[in-house]
């Protein structure tokens, strides 16, 4: 009986220690189709309490298991859930996963975060980083899958497939970006936060939102846009996001070398040179740009230089900074503009020879990204800019000759800095992955602005851009200093596999100042100061509020999604709308900050792989919204621009993309060639509502076209690929009065028009490539603006047809 007994003893602990044993649970997680590893995924043991996130690889390990049966789960947002039973026996188990994107990849045209063999269009996923795009409308524009002029950053073919877009063409060298969104003006893309990798790059983000610095297409990796909603992560503007994402160095070679060598008409010749590559623990990239030219005008020569550097370095596998410099110089001839009667005789025309436009740009970067914890991420961005812009010549207006007296100056300098941080957590609610974002803004600017007179440019330099009497300046000297703080929450709240609801808000305290001074200045027909009158003056403006919005996602089946969102948004008055010294435009005094919201409904998805399509709806209510309307100066009988709250707008649109892979359905076993057919459309009526003038009631909102439409087929086969691209704009006023014509063609009709360009490449070999394109293929004479300043006043023509010459060399 006792041997009984310590054989059931040593039978019950060899038992127990069998049961103790512990095993691991091991895998990694990778999309579908394309291998990319997934971090961040949600992984779980059903109703046990183990729950991780995949690290930066993909890999996820459960550790110290016992024995049993499991149910696996893993979820991420944008992807399908996996589920899969598991028996846990006697050794650690290794599980790979991978995830189907809810909205899958297209042959034509992807509708996810990544690119492969697309034709140029891609979609952001539901969470980027550390920003949330959920239930919003976003296009990513990716320039290795375009074939267009980028050596002159020509607007229309690389935001050909961003429906609604109204774009401005100052030059035909893309030095300047001008591009407007669902009716907003397109001035410098200042109804857009622009951004260059996730930070700051326009002169003032809050006080002068205007950008004189675009980074060079053949730098640009992405270009994110992002609508109205965007407002809640990334300020108050109207038009929402643009970030410019540029390359960094290749992962898998130690240097890579880039050297593209562009000629063109009219004496254009640009030279772009890059390096980058990875060094252990290093990745880095830089590159330097020239490009010159004498322009299709008189008087619009040009000389411009870029360069940029960026080096990231991986502390450890979760923690990472990246530090980032970015120069730019340029100098340009500018012609002016002129008047319905001179455009009609010979556009090409130029009356004016004594105007100047200069800019420097030095904007810096630092950036932290830290995995915190599987589920926690970290990124916080140190930015600041040291710029300056500089106008000098004649801002008389363009129906009289030049009185060749001293040249109007106009210098800007911009200090600014700031930092955002933003915090990005995962977490589950009964199963079902969520995520929630934070963060906060702190940004300063201060600008000092002067006006006066230069010289008359008729000996020494012509473009000596000094005043004349810089102690006593003759028209004004403004000092603005602003400061901004802004705290910002979004979260993703997955309901069901298919339904999320995304709320967001955000907080901002903004303090604007002005200290300096002003003159009230009357000249004579030969341009002397004949009468001045100085007025000091002060002003701060402090504000705090809340905006707020809410976004939906459904995803019905696979590869069509509907999304919908509706948000708060909020446009402070820029320096522009404080004080300037100009014949042609005056500011009302009494001028207040804009308010309103934007909404988006829409869907998109694809039909069998073949036909991809995006259909919108979209409102923006504006109120107290700033416009310009047709005044006579009671004293001169001169007519002006006055910047003023027109009244309530709403602008109401339809936006359609659809693209088509057309190859794939006359020969769909031919996987070596494609051919797209893409089109967007896009209808707004956008017009003054309750207005307390009666003669701007129901008035059209200035800048508007009502229909934009883009159109194209683009080829790809081998070694080579071509895109051939139309573009129409409808009519559109520039005043609230939507006046047709004026003496001084500073307003008036901008009357419809279109153009045609054309684009090829060809792969020589691994290393050399060569491109080439014509743009304005029809020769068309029009023209997109009338300006009230530098670069006129008056019509500012287009450039007529051009060509372009591209030899590219890659080790």
């Amino acid at each position: 009986m006792r041997a009984f007994f310590v054989v059931t003893f040593f039978l019950q602990l060899i038992s127990g220690v069998l049961m103790a044993q512990t095993f691991s649970i091991k895998g990694k997680i990778t999309e579908s189709g394309t291998g990319k590893h997934l971090s961040d995924a949600n992984v779980s043991l059903l109703n046990t309490s183990f729950a991780t996130v995949s690290d930066a690889s993909g890999v996820f390990e459960f550790k110290n298991v016992s024995p049993g049966n499991f149910t696996l789960k893993v979820s991420f947002i944008g992807y399908k859930e996996f589920i899969k039973e598991i028996n846990l026996e006697d050794h650690d188990i290794q599980v790979d996963v991978q995830l189907e994107s809810i909205t899958v990849e297209l042959n034509s045209v992807t509708v996810n975060s990544e690119s492969d063999k697309t034709f140029g269009i891609t979609r952001l996923k539901d969470v980027e980083g550390t920003a949330i795009y959920a239930g919003k409308k976003s296009e990513v524009i990716v320039m290795n899958d375009i074939t267009a002029n980028t050596a002159t950053n020509n607007s229309r073919q690389i935001y050909s497939k961003i429906a609604g877009l109204n774009i401005w063409e100052n030059d035909g060298a893309g030095i300047q970006l001008g591009i407007g969104g669902r009716g907003l003006n397109p001035n410098r893309v200042s109804n857009f936060n622009t951004r260059q990798n996730g930070y700051d790059m326009s002169a003032d983000a809050l006080g002068y939102p205007e950008s004189y610095y675009s980074p060079p297409a053949e730098a640009i990796d992405k270009i994110e846009v992002v609508r109205g909603a965007a407002s809640l992560q990334y300020g108050t503007q109207f038009g929402g996001l643009i970030n410019f994402k540029l390359r960094t160095g290749v992962e898998d070679k130690p240097i890579q070398l880039t050297a593209r060598q562009t000629a063109g008409s009219w004496g254009f010749f640009n030279t772009f040179n890059s390096i980058g590559g990875t060094v252990k623990k290093l990745n880095y990239y830089g590159f330097y740009q020239n490009k010159s030219g004498n322009g299709w005008r008189p008087n619009s020569g040009f000389n411009m230089s870029t360069a940029y550097a960026s080096a990231k370095y991986n502390i450890r596998p979760n923690l990472s900074v990246t530090v980032q410099y970015t120069y730019m110089n340029y100098l340009a001839h500018q012609p002016g503009g002129l008047t319905d009667a001179m455009f009609n005789q010979d556009p090409r025309q130029s009356i004016r020879s004594r105007n100047w436009f200069s800019v420097n740009w030095n904007l810096g970067a630092v950036m932290l990204d830290y995995t915190i914890t599987p589920r926690l991420k970290l990124n916080s961005r140190f930015f600041g800019l040291m710029a300056t812009r500089s106008a000098l010549g004649i801002l008389t207006y363009i129906n009289r000759a030049d009185p060749l007296g001293d040249r109007d100056l106009w210098t800007d300098n911009y200090k600014n800095w700031g930092n955002e941080t933003r915090l990005l957590y995962y977490y589950n609610i009964n199963n079902k992955a969520c995520a929630f974002l934070t963060g906060i803004r702190y940004y300063s600017g201060f600008t000092t602005r002067k006006q006066g007179l230069g010289n008359d440019g008729s000996s020494g330099t012509k473009n000596d851009f000094s005043f004349n009497n810089p102690d006593s300046l003759e028209y004004s000297k403004y000092t603005f200093p602003n400061h901004n703080t802004s705290f910002f929450m979004e979260n993703i709240f997955n309901i069901t596999s298919k339904l999320s609801i995304i709320p967001g808000i955000r907080f901002e305290y903004i303090q604007t100042k002005a200290d300096g001074f002003y003159n009230v200045v009357t000249k004579d027909l030969a341009g002397n100061i004949v009468y001045s009158k100085r007025t000091d003056e002060q002003r701060e403006n402090t504000r705090s509020f809340i905006i707020s919005g809410i976004g939906l996602g459904y995803n019905q089946r696979e590869g069509l999604q509907f999304y919908a969102n509706i948000s708060q948004n909020y446009r402070a008055i820029n320096f522009n709308n404080m004080r300037v010294v100009n014949p042609n435009a005056q500011v009302d005094v009494n001028l207040q900050d804009e308010k309103g919201y934007s909404s988006d409904v829409g869907m998109r998805g694809n039909i069998a792989h073949i036909f991809n399509y995006d259909l919108s709806l979209f409102m923006i209510n504006y109120n107290n919204r700033i416009g310009t309307i047709l005044k006579t100066d009671s004293s001169t009988f001169n007519l002006y621009r006055l910047t003023t709250n027109v009244s309530q707008s709403r602008n109401y649109g339809l936006e359609t993309f659809a693209e088509c892979n057309v190859w794939k359905i006359i020969k769909p076993e031919d996987t070596k060639m494609r051919v797209s057919i893409f089109s967007n459309f896009s209808i707004i009526d956008a017009r003054y509502v309750h207005s307390r003038e009666p003669a701007y009631e129901n008035k059209k909102v200035e800048f508007v076209p009502s229909v934009i439409f883009k159109s194209g087929i683009s080829v790809k086969r081998k070694k080579w690929a071509a895109t051939y691209q139309f573009s129409y704009t409808g009519e559109q006023f520039t005043d609230a009065s939507n006046s047709i014509f004026t003496s001084n063609a500073i307003n008036g009709l901008i009357p419809s028009y279109y153009v045609m360009d054309l684009s090829a490449e060809y792969t020589v070999s691994r290393y050399i490539s060569l491109f080439g394109s014509i743009n304005n293929l029809s020769d068309n004479r029009y023209f997109t603006r009338r300006a009230d300043s530098y670069p006129g006043p008056g019509i500012i023509p287009s450039d007529a047809r051009s060509f372009y010459v591209t030899l590219q060399v890659k080790i």
